[in-house]
């Protein structure tokens, strides 16, 4: 039996390749690079006939008509309307037989009101349930978030998600394989673990969902207030779609002095970790760090933005081209060649960020000489924070910049100091001369044993009260 999880740089997102027996195999929520998935089928002498969505996703661009035109396999989805098109719809436990493999379709609305999920039995296993396809539905350890079809009724989706893992898929059996269409890292849930693994039986004995009642897990989901990226909504209308092919042109590499005058169409982005960028930077850059792009560069930019990278390493650039293309930005009209050091050996204009270290920032704090803005989001604030910091949620900054005067000294931190680069570098687009990023962030703050702020531990959810 071949079985491959492909997990997306970034994006927390997990695709699936599975061989059914007979030399079939079956795509599960493909990403629009679709070369990987055709790799892994040609070395193993696999045909893919059918790729399965469990929902339409909001973080990512499918690649389910990319890989369907590539391959003449089908395109597998419920019935409900917002999946747009595809070959074969599924009612809530109809079945698909791929080679020698059963799988059977289970609606579980409440994260999406569209969202499946598919439940597969292996030959040697019969009746047994060997692994599910749960999508958005049930995480390792979290839940798909339940305000993303209409934030007014958070509530009373989570209620419905609820319903759909105790009434579809907890009958399944602990020995079920869980495999979520996330893992953490993803905007989709707000606690997921870094285990890649679990089972059903593990979940029931870790997950909220199966540990409180559901009157607390619809508390919980109500106060979970998870950031919604501005690019998702693009998302879901491709995706109704399958997702859109990738463009076939190559990226071109700008000489500095070229790169100065195209850079003015569009906007600068600078890859490096925020320690570089803050060492010199092009004026007006957006520092988002090469991981975090698929993250966070749909909060600066969208589908019609022409965009400039500024990476560390010329090995950088397909990564970092990739990433943008999963969240469906594809205008890359160049990458500055030779990177900043050429661009300073030009004698080019370049701009330096402040940087400071946690205990430096606790003594200019109890000095009164700085200002404190935590970047990170509503859930990890509310978790802990660093006594008299200010809020924004570093993808909000644009539109609500601190009204603060723009000479003030302003430390910026996140959690270890990656989204702070950004908030920091959106800050000195802004007009704020004297912004520091702090280096390490609430880690090293936390290290060094200084002063936090946390909520009273909540009490056991299994009582009704709020997790």
């Amino acid at each position: 039996m071949f079985f491959k999880r492909l997990k997306a740089s970034g994006l927390g997102q997990n695709s699936y390749i599975l061989g059914c027996g007979e030399g079939i195999a079956v795509v599960i929520d493909p990403r629009r690079d679709v070369e990987e998935y055709l790799e892994l089928a040609q070395n193993n002498g696999l045909s893919i006939a059918y790729i399965f969505e469990t929902h339409r996703q909001e973080d990512f661009e499918f690649g389910s008509r990319a890989l369907a035109d590539a391959t003449g396999a089908h395109i597998v989805t419920g019935k409900h309307e917002l999946f747009g098109q595809s070959d074969i719809k599924l009612e809530n436990g109809q079945e698909l037989k791929a080679g020698t493999t059963r799988f059977v379709a289970l609606e579980t609305p409440g994260h999406t009101p569209e969202s499946m999920a598919y439940a597969a039995y292996t030959k040697d296993i019969g009746a047994t349930c060997w692994g599910i396809f749960t999508g958005d539905t049930l995480f390792v350890s979290d839940t798909g978030r339940t305000d993303l079809s209409d934030p007014a009724k958070t509530r009373e989706n989570a209620g419905i998600l609820y319903d759909s893992i105790h009434e579809r898929i907890a009958l399944l059996g602990d020995q079920t394989l869980i495999f979520p269409a996330h893992g953490a890292g993803s905007a989709c849930g707000g606690s997921i673990s870094d285990r890649d693994d679990s089972t059903l039986g593990i979940e029931k004995e870790t997950n909220l969902v199966f540990k409180t009642s559901r009157e607390a897990f619809m508390d919980h989901k109500v106060a979970e207030k998870l950031p919604r990226p501005p690019y998702f909504s693009q998302m879901e209308k491709v995706n109704l779609q399958g997702g859109r092919p990738r463009p076939r042109s190559g990226v071109r590499m700008l000489q500095p002095r070229e790169f100065h005058e195209r850079m003015k169409e569009g906007i600068v982005i600078d890859c490096r970790p925020p320690d570089a960028f803050a060492g010199a930077y092009i004026p007006l850059s957006y520092n988002v760090w090469l991981q975090g792009l698929p993250a966070f560069a749909g909060w600066i930019a969208d589908e019609n933005t022409p965009i400039f990278l500024v990476v560390e390493e010329p090995r950088h650039i397909h990564e970092a081209v990739t990433s943008l293309a999963r969240i469906g930005l594809d205008r890359v009209e160049g990458v500055l060649a030779g990177g900043i050091e050429a661009w300073r050996n030009q004698g080019l204009a370049f701009d330096r960020l402040g940087t400071t270290n946690a205990q430096e920032c606790a003594e200019r704090m109890q000095k009164d000489r700085i200002s404190v803005l935590d970047v990170r989001d509503d859930h990890e604030r509310e978790q802990k924070r660093i006594p008299g910091s200010l809020h924004i949620y570093v993808g909000d900054l644009e539109e609500k910049i601190p009204p603060l005067p723009k000479e003030d000294e302003l430390v910026v931190h996140c959690s270890v100091g990656h989204r702070a680069g950004l908030a920091a570098s959106i800050l000195r687009r802004s007009g704020f001369m004297n912004v520091s990023n702090l280096l390490g962030g609430l880690k090293a703050w936390e290290a060094l044993h200084l002063p936090l702020e946390k909520p009273a531990k909540p009490t056991d959810p299994n009582n009704g009260s709020k997790s």
